[in-house]
């Protein structure tokens, strides 16, 4: 469902769900779609400062929020550590924009080998070949790497590799935000109870 400034769309419109899920199905792309939008995955830094990254949103399955990674990455040090992040997704031409806070752990092999299944080939290279080593090494000589990883299999279906690891998110405190051009802007606030109820208000539109 898209939204354009100024306009309210039927998941906006009377009073809130009490369960965020139900509001963040109807603002999401259903799991299976093939849709992963762009989103800000903020973590604790081993060093106590926010880390913050643009990954994608593999799916939202109803309950948690999927995200990959490389299990050799900074994220997936941070996550071992302490697990809990904070995802931030905006479409900035609706006019909306959802942040979810909560609780992260690996998803299982089985869930991790789909999502990288229903990755476009691109994406499956860079799995293989983008490590810490080809990123030392100039632009040309990536690119030469990359034409030989492909010439090599050539171009049949590929497993993950070892290194592909996945992560989901359940969510604690889950905000969103709607802009309009024709009044204010608004935020409905959820926070999960101790008893796994929600609770909800409403914030102004400061973001």
């Amino acid at each position: 469902m898209t939204t354009l400034p100024g306009q309210v769309a039927a998941a906006d419109a009377g009073p809130p769900p009490t369960d965020p899920l139900v509001l963040a199905a109807a603002w999401l792309p259903p799991a299976g779609s093939g849709v992963t939008p762009t989103m800000t995955l903020s973590t604790i830094g081993l060093d106590g400062y926010p880390s913050a990254r643009t990954v994608l949103l593999s799916q939202f399955d109803g309950r948690r929020l999927h995200f990959h990674t490389d299990t050799r990455s900074r994220k997936a040090a941070e996550l071992a550590a302490v697990p809990r992040a904070s995802m931030t997704i905006v479409w900035p031409e609706a006019a909306r924009q959802l942040v979810v806070a909560g609780d992260v752990a690996p998803v299982t092999d089985r869930e991790a080998r789909i999502a990288y299944d229903a990755r476009t080939r691109y994406l499956q290279v860079l799995a293989w070949v983008n490590d810490a080593d080809l990123a030392t090494v100039p632009a040309d000589e990536r690119r030469t790497r990359w034409a030989s990883f492909e010439a090599t299999g050539g171009g049949a279906p590929l497993d993950p590799p070892a290194t592909w690891g996945g992560y989901a998110l359940t969510p604690v405190r889950m905000l969103f935000w709607t802009g309009a051009t024709d009044g204010p802007s608004n935020r409905l606030a959820y926070e999960r109870r101790a008893d796994g109820s929600w609770g909800v208000g409403g914030l102004a539109g400061l973001t």
